[in-house]
């Protein structure tokens, strides 16, 4: 009776097949021209790539999923972008799997965020082979993966030009960046100073609860320095666009502090200071000219 009970839970119960049935894309999404592309080592250094038709290089838009660094698949392609506009613009889509945050990396977070880097590199190695602009090319993502996608376009090119991996000579540079709902700092003084009810952010540097996150922010000071966006903002940054589902509303505790658009107000106000173009939308906000990562990354990308 017992052995009929147990066999019973396994085949009812969720966790007994949830980890083994493979994501999918939306019926809305079309078939990748390639699929899960290796561009790394890790298992989950996968990429998939849509071609868009057209007789010449194509730019690319490149998509990073969200999920805290720590879930969610590249499956999401459609939360953060619309690929079917993108393709029928002209524009080629890629979008990929990253390590999750993890102890075999210090701080941790450099492992989603150096993947990215190294995906984006792969990207560009095959610009002759799938008739791609490597000169062309946005991020778009939501939460972690919009904050992957600021940190790519801030951060100074990883490009090694004298290394023996042929994609690690790539740039890892964007020319434009437009994402949604993401975390601007990684900083915690900062999120506290904007946001009094922030909570994200230590795990990108092994740290719980937010309390002990901030108690040792001195400590992890140049970790802050390296990853966080906000830290990397530099006048010869590329063009960013950042949409938010509420109005800011600085220095007050917020609903949904992890992706409160005061994360914007902030960057917005740094980029403008270093002549950096950054538009921000969110909904009854001042009027911008796009309202969606879609449209800036068509105007900008085939501009």
């Amino acid at each position: 009776m017992k052995k009929f009970i147990y066999l019973l839970f396994i085949i009812i119960s969720p966790l007994a097949f949830s980890s083994t049935i493979p994501p999918k894309y939306s019926t809305d999404v079309p078939k990748p021209t390639y699929a899960e592309v290796r561009y790394g080592t890790h298992e989950r250094n996968v990429l998939d790539f849509w071609k868009a038709k057209s007789e010449n290089p194509t730019p690319v838009a490149f998509v990073i999923h969200g999920g805290s660094w720590k879930s969610g698949s590249k499956e999401r392609l459609d939360r953060f972008a619309d690929p079917n506009a993108l393709l029928q613009a002209g524009i080629s889509v890629v979008a990929i799997n990253y390590r999750y945050v993890t102890s075999d990396e210090s701080p941790p977070v450099k492992a989603p965020l150096h993947d990215a880097a190294r995906a984006l590199q792969f990207i560009r190695s095959k610009a002759e082979e799938w008739s791609i602009d490597k000169n062309r090319i946005g991020a778009a993502g939501g939460s972690a993966g919009a904050c992957s996608s600021l940190w790519l376009a801030f951060h100074d090119d990883l490009a090694d030009p004298a290394n023996k991996d042929p994609i690690l000579r790539e740039s890892s540079r964007l020319q434009y960046a437009a994402v949604t709902g993401a975390q601007t700092t990684l900083d915690p003084k900062q999120m506290k100073e904007w946001t009094p009810n922030s909570k994200y952010g230590g795990h990108a540097f092994g740290l719980h609860p937010f309390d002990r996150f901030l108690k040792e922010r001195k400590k992890i000071m140049p970790w802050i320095k390296e990853y966080s966006p906000y830290a990397n903002v530099t006048k010869d940054d590329p063009p960013i666009f950042l949409q938010y589902k509420s109005p800011p509303a600085l220095g007050q505790v917020q609903k949904d502090p992890t992706h409160t658009s005061n994360f914007g107000v902030k960057l917005q106000e740094l980029c403008i200071a270093n002549g950096v173009k950054c538009e921000l939308y969110y909904p009854n906000g001042p009027k911008t000219t796009h309202t969606d990562t879609t449209a800036f990354l068509i105007s900008q990308l085939k501009n």
